[in-house]
């Protein structure tokens, strides 16, 4: 872990910060940026509130929503604790697609509560970034919020989808195998694991899913509403048991769960040439090293110290401005894909040790929006 004092003092002072598009010198620009004149702006918006998009920062601005339940690895450490993360999200959206975006971390827990913020707050923004909110209130509010106008994405879950899509499309071609054929096996049964089993399913042959007490079988009789959908799209033979079970015979795991919960002997117990994504941070769900002695040909991870780091800023800052820049009311299916196949395209000769590019790659998010915004016109 690198220095506290290091990274607190890049932290100092947070890391972002409004700044003037406009010189502000002289009484006349003045009276031009604010009274009297402003008002003229305010008339034509007013009148069509279309203009807002030409006239103000609601052209270009995305809002952080979080409420601090799920936060990194951490779990529930509050609006205040969620700030930093935030403010980084903020950075990243600046830096990779130039979109202008805003931490609001709020201060309750009732979906019914944030769900009315958001629509409330709506009008200054381009778009709206949920983050780090736990599931299932995620999905409630994720759900409620589609019709507002603008974009609205749970990150967490499609984010992280996406760049696995784009992952699992450049590593099938190493492996040889075709994506319809694959069993894949998803370890976690939260926001992250909800989108990629749903984003999966329809391409693949079957994906299993585990939440901490094993399978999402028909013989559980302790499974939620929630995790009850999961019957209709996954585990097709019926399986029971643990990760142990579910491993058995498959193409490709993906774990977005907990640490260390998977073991070399279960890997070796996966088809040959196995894909193994352990997304857990910061310790994976098995070390690269354990995965490839087990005999998967294609390991990636969160982190950045390992090969094949799948990152959700690999996604949203290209899906975002795509869908900004062609004035999308939603983020759709065909939207997301688009965005995974055209980070895919971005390698240009996959190996076992790149199947995604790094998120400093000039032009990524570019690439990203053109395809996103190509499919939301279609």
């Amino acid at each position: 872990m690198k220095n506290l004092k290091s990274i607190l003092k890049i932290h100092e002072g947070g890391k972002i910060e409004t700044t003037l598009k406009k010189p502000l010198n002289n009484k006349a620009v003045l009276s031009q940026v604010y009274t009297p004149y402003v008002a003229e702006v305010s008339k034509l918006i007013a009148k069509n509130k279309a203009y807002k998009r030409k006239y103000t920062i609601a052209g270009n601005t995305v809002a952080i929503i979080t409420d601090g339940t799920a936060v990194l690895g951490l779990g529930d450490i509050g609006p205040e604790g969620a700030l930093p993360v935030m403010e980084g999200k903020a950075a990243l959206f600046k830096k990779f697609s130039g979109l202008n975006a805003f931490p609001i971390c709020l201060d309750t827990k009732k979906p019914e509560e944030i769900i009315m913020i958001v629509k409330a707050i709506a009008p200054v923004f381009a778009g709206i970034n949920l983050e780090d909110i736990s599931a299932p209130r995620c999905f409630e509010i994720e759900d409620a919020l589609q019709n507002i106008g603008i974009p609205v994405m749970h990150d967490d879950q499609h984010g992280t989808a996406v760049v696995i899509l784009a992952g699992l499309i450049n590593a099938v071609k190493i492996v040889g195998k075709k994506m319809e054929s694959l069993v894949v096996v998803v370890a976690g049964a939260g926001a992250a694991g909800t989108a990629i089993t749903k984003r999966l399913s329809p391409m693949v042959s079957d994906v299993i899913v585990l939440d901490s007490k094993g399978i999402i079988s028909k013989d559980r009789t302790d499974l939620s509403e929630a995790k009850k959908k999961y019957l209709t799209i996954s585990n097709k033979k019926s399986l029971s048991g643990g990760l142990a079970e579910a491993l058995r015979g498959a193409d490709v795991f993906v774990g977005v769960s907990a640490p260390n919960i998977a073991t070399r002997e279960m890997i070796e117990s996966m088809n040959e040439k196995a894909i193994v994504f352990a997304l857990s941070n910061p310790t994976p769900e098995i070390m690269p090293d354990e995965a490839i002695k087990g005999g998967a040909q294609v390991v990636a991870t969160g982190r950045s110290d390992f090969a094949n780091q799948i990152n959700n800023a690999l996604a949203f800052p290209g899906i975002f401005k795509g869908a900004i820049d062609v004035g999308a009311l939603k983020i759709t299916q065909e939207m997301k894909v688009a965005a995974a196949e055209a980070i895919a395209k971005f390698v240009k000769k996959p190996t076992a040790k790149k199947i995604v590019p790094s998120i400093f790659e000039r032009g990524l998010a570019q690439a990203v929006a053109k395809a996103v915004g190509k499919a939301s016109k279609k």
